[in-house]
C-alpha cells in the first residue's frame, strides 16, 4: 500500500463529493506523471445526478504535484527540513458544452462567485472565462463556455502528519461545487439534442 498525502486527498475529494451527491463522469479520472520532469497530476469530473453522459453541465478537477513538492514531501518524510512546505496546485473549471450559438456570458457569471472558497490559506482564484466553437454547418455554431478556479494548497507539517485536517475544507469545497453546478443547470440556456452533441467533451 503506498502511503502518500496526494493520495490522501485525492481520496477526500472522492469521498467529499460523492457526500454532496455528484456523480463522478465516467471514463473522466486521469493519473498522469511526465516521465520528463516528474510532475504528477490528477484529473477528475463530476457532474449533477442525471445529467448523462457527456454532462451538459460539469465541473473538472485537476491537482497537482510538481517536482519540487516532491522533493519537499521526500524531505519531511524522512526527517530532514525542507526550504519550503510541499504544495498542491488545484484548478477547478465549471463546463457548459453542446451548447447553440455563445451564450451570455454575463449572465453565466452572475451566478458564479468572484472567487471560490477558501482551502488552505488562499481562496480559490476567478480566471476569465474562456468560449470553444465548432462550425458543424448548423445556423449556429455549437459551442462550450468555461470558468476556471484557480488556487494553491500549502501543506504544512500539520496536515503531513495528519491528512484528515483537510476533510473538512475538502467538504465545503464539494458543496460549493454542488451549489453553483445546480444553479448554472437552472439557467435558461439552449443546448442540442444529445444526438446532435458535436464539441468533444
Amino acid at each position: 500500500m503506498i502511503d502518500h498525502i496526494l493520495l490522501d486527498v485525492i481520496g477526500a475529494i472522492r469521498e467529499a463529493f460523492e457526500g454532496a451527491l455528484l456523480e463522478q463522469q465516467a471514463v473522466e479520472e486521469r493519473f498522469q506523471v511526465d516521465v520528463f520532469l516528474g510532475d504528477v497530476s490528477f484529473e477528475t469530473s463530476y457532474s449533477l445526478p442525471g445529467e448523462g453522459n457527456p454532462a451538459r453541465v460539469r465541473a473538472d478537477l485537476t491537482l497537482d504535484w510538481p517536482t519540487w513538492s516532491q522533493s519537499s514531501y521526500r524531505s519531511w518524510s524522512i526527517g530532514e527540513s525542507a526550504a519550503e512546505p510541499p504544495e498542491l496546485i488545484l484548478e477547478l473549471a465549471f463546463r457548459l458544452q453542446n451548447l447553440v450559438g455563445a451564450p451570455d456570458h454575463a449572465k453565466i457569471l452572475t451566478v458564479l462567485d468572484p472567487e471560490g472558497p477558501q482551502i488552505g490559506s488562499e481562496h480559490l482564484e476567478r480566471a476569465a472565462p474562456t468560449l470553444e466553437q465548432c462550425f458543424d454547418g448548423a445556423p449556429e455554431p455549437t459551442c462550450a463556455f468555461e470558468v476556471a478556479y484557480q488556487g494553491s494548497l500549502r501543506l504544512d507539517d500539520s496536515v503531513l502528519e495528519d491528512p484528515s485536517k483537510l476533510d473538512e475544507e475538502i467538504a465545503t469545497l464539494a458543496r460549493w461545487v454542488a451549489s453553483a453546478l445546480v444553479r448554472l443547470a437552472d439557467l435558461q440556456l439552449a443546448f442540442r439534442p444529445p444526438e446532435e452533441d458535436t464539441l468533444p467533451s
